[in-house]
């Protein structure tokens, strides 16, 4: 089976950050495997712009390099490779000076008529300088668009800031603030799942669903961003955006119309409904030295390069949405570094049966779950109870009804930037987060950020590869449940 290309219009996307991690792991090997698919337009154009004083060939060079070390050699070939590369123009620019705008606007001015995408792959503090200079030079009309990455803010008025700055010179309709998560083929899988099928739908709610697991485990730890990551933390980084959108589509109302405000309207609402967390709703972790991927780390005050921080790298909460579909079912959310495995997963657990009609020798009957996995095997499982096959009297076991994408449809599935980035081509926003929605999250998790720093109780330790803090198992099984501890 082929996956369908559909061709956009032609464009011109200005990477700023071009020379940063982002760009050169996800950005350039994603519009190269789209450039490879036939789906950009013969006209489409890519300017990188940073700070570093590059000629375009050596931009180039940096952009092959990106193509080589993360898309595979199968994937590859030096004629599509030189036909990409063609298409990269650079200006060296300081965000927040004026060397390089001119030198840009000069790039951009040829290219006027095209769809215009200004891809903001920097710190969020150059948001709003790069968006006034956008504006002071004309290149922010028409149809330009602005690409904001997360995180927006570091709480509530941060976000309200940076929203504004950008705000002053795009409209809503033309900011996309990106979470990669929403781009997964199975998070929109999700979607599909509920509201085209008649089977899932009529059981969406308390009646039928106990609880509802979201995990979302690294392996790693904080690598090569320790700096940022300590001023962020699970709870910033994670669960602000990639989980607390992740809950949204799971517990959304079905939307009038598969549009962007419809959608967005629904999730809305969601996050509105949260209820607050109390300290009891909340466990905070840091890893210390353990075994990761066969083989000892450091932990993570050893990794950060000092004796202490209160950073937690670990966050279990225990959620409710106050409102009649989900009244009195826990939403139990996890994200952690350093953990037993990387695994990214939704579980929806739904209620046991009522009455059993089998003998005690049949065995236990366990309760049916649909796990949604969103890495790094993408599918959907739905647990069965069937018969054990074979005589000798009835005998239960839980079955794996499995499909995994990559087996099921026998393509290559793309990584999420591929969609995203041509959806701000498109001018389809229902993957992106509005504003109302960004800070609707951070009302929700600024109270529990504001306890901790008034608290002295500092991070739980856990040891690396494990699942996290004792206390992480102890918040869900004082409700009688259990971590489904990423396995299936």
């Amino acid at each position: 089976m082929t996956s369908r290309v559909i061709p956009v219009e032609p464009f011109v996307l200005v990477v700023f950050g071009a020379t940063g991690d982002l760009a050169k792991r996800k950005l350039i090997p994603a519009l190269f495997q789209r450039d490879l698919a036939g789906q950009l337009p013969e006209e489409a154009s890519i300017v990188g712009a940073a700070r570093a004083h590059l000629h375009e060939d050596e931009f180039a060079a940096l952009a092959r390099g990106a193509i080589e070390e993360h898309v595979p050699a199968t994937e590859r070939d030096e004629a599509a490779i030189r036909r990409f590369l063609a298409r990269l123009r650079y200006a060296a620019v300081d965000a927040t000076g004026e060397e390089g705008w001119t030198d840009l606007a000069a790039i951009l001015t040829p290219m006027q008529g095209r769809i215009s995408v200004f891809y903001l792959a920097t710190a969020p503090a150059l948001f709003g300088p790069i968006c006034e200079r956008l504006g002071r030079l004309g290149l922010a009309g028409g149809q330009a668009r602005v690409v904001v990455e997360k995180p927006v803010g570091r709480d509530l008025a941060s976000a309200k800031e940076v929203n504004e700055a950008v705000g002053k010179v795009f409209p809503e309709e033309r900011i996309y603030r990106i979470d990669h998560y929403l781009g997964k083929e199975t998070v929109q899988n999700l979607m599909a799942l509920r509201f085209a099928n008649g089977l899932f739908e009529p059981l969406w709610n308390a009646a039928h669903i106990d609880h509802v697991q979201i995990t979302v485990a690294e392996s790693l730890g904080v690598e090569g961003r320790a700096g940022y990551y300590d001023t962020a933390g699970a709870l910033r980084d994670m669960v602000q955006n990639h989980i607390l959108q992740l809950l949204c589509l799971v517990a959304m109302e079905p939307p009038a119309q598969l549009d962007a405000d419809a959608v967005r309207d629904e999730k809305l609402k969601v996050l509105r409904a949260l209820k607050p967390l109390a300290p009891s709703g909340w466990v905070r972790g840091q890893y210390r030295a353990g075994a990761s991927q066969g083989g000892p780390v450091p932990g993570y005050l050893e990794e950060l390069g000092q004796p202490e921080s209160q950073t937690e790298t670990f966050v279990a909460l225990r959620a409710e949405v106050e409102n009649w579909r989900w009244a009195r079912v826990p939403f139990y959310l996890r994200t952690g570094k350093r953990l037993a495995e990387r695994v990214s997963e939704i579980v929806i657990a739904f209620r046991p049966i009522p009455h059993s009609v089998f003998e005690p020798s049949a065995g236990p009957i366990m309760a049916n779950r649909l796990v949604i996995r969103l890495q790094p095997d993408e599918g959907v499982q739905l647990q069965l109870m069937i018969k054990d096959p074979g005589p000798g009297g009835m005998r239960l076991r839980q079955v794996p009804l499995d499909m995994s994408f990559s087996t099921a449809f026998g393509v290559r599935n793309p990584d999420a930037y591929e969609r995203l980035v041509l959806d701000v081509v498109r001018g389809n926003q229902t993957l992106f987060m509005r504003r109302d929605e960004v800070e609707a999250a951070w009302r929700w998790i600024d109270p529990i950020l504001e306890a901790w720093a008034a608290s002295a109780e500092p991070p739980k330790p856990y040891t690396a590869g494990t699942w996290g803090p004792s206390a992480a198992i102890a918040l869900i099984e004082r409700d009688g449940r259990t971590w489904a501890d990423g396995g299936s």
